[in-house]
């Protein structure tokens, strides 16, 4: 084989399988067929954000060379490659759903708090500690406190065992406390 993989000499599917082998220089080839496409279907998909659909385009790139030995070679390369863009869209759809429950959430509890000065403190301290945590504390806090999901609801949305959701809401727990310590008094303390 020469450096160039000639584009009409194999199937997707046969390029696939050559990466498996360890042939990297398929990939390029791989690339130049799905690359503009995938960017298409997730710019599309997402919002028209043209960032976005580059990020995820990069990212499903980087999930097949990851997961490239998870490929079934009887299945078509193309469905099989959409399908993967198709869940990460719909993953996304999740977290975007989350994000905009959380800020109606917070605009809801302002409203409602306007006239308790300590409970508008309490409110305020509350969302300063959730914005600044990372993502996924903040999906976590947002899914057992807020939405009040289970233990095993949460573990099969976040895709971690059980264990690792109750540790995590522990530890996700005791930091908030410690950062709204001052508020200890009031009723609504977590």
């Amino acid at each position: 084989m020469t450096d160039q993989i000639d584009d009409t000499s194999f199937t997707d599917e046969a390029l696939i399988i050559l990466l498996q082998q360890g042939d990297n220089r398929v990939f390029d080839e791989i690339y130049k067929r799905y690359g503009q496409k995938l960017f298409r279907y997730f710019f599309k998909m997402l919002w028209q954000d043209k960032e976005r659909a580059e990020d995820f385009t990069q990212d499903l790139f980087l999930k097949l060379i990851k997961n490239k030995a998870i490929f079934d070679k009887d299945r078509n390369f193309n469905t099989w490659i959409f399908s993967i863009a198709h869940n990460m869209c719909k993953n996304e759809y999740r977290k975007q759903e989350v994000r905009l429950k959380f800020n109606k959430m917070k605009e809801d509890v302002h409203t409602i708090n306007a006239h308790n000065p300590d409970l508008e403190r309490f409110t305020l301290a509350l969302h300063e500690c959730t914005d600044a945590l990372p993502p996924q504390k903040k999906e976590l806090y947002f899914l057992r406190i807020v939405e009040n999901y289970t233990i095993p609801q949460i573990a099969v949305i976040m895709d971690v065992p059980e264990g690792t959701v109750k540790s995590r809401i522990f530890n996700l727990l005791k930091e908030m406390r410690e950062h709204l310590k001052q508020f200890e008094g009031l009723l609504s303390y977590p």
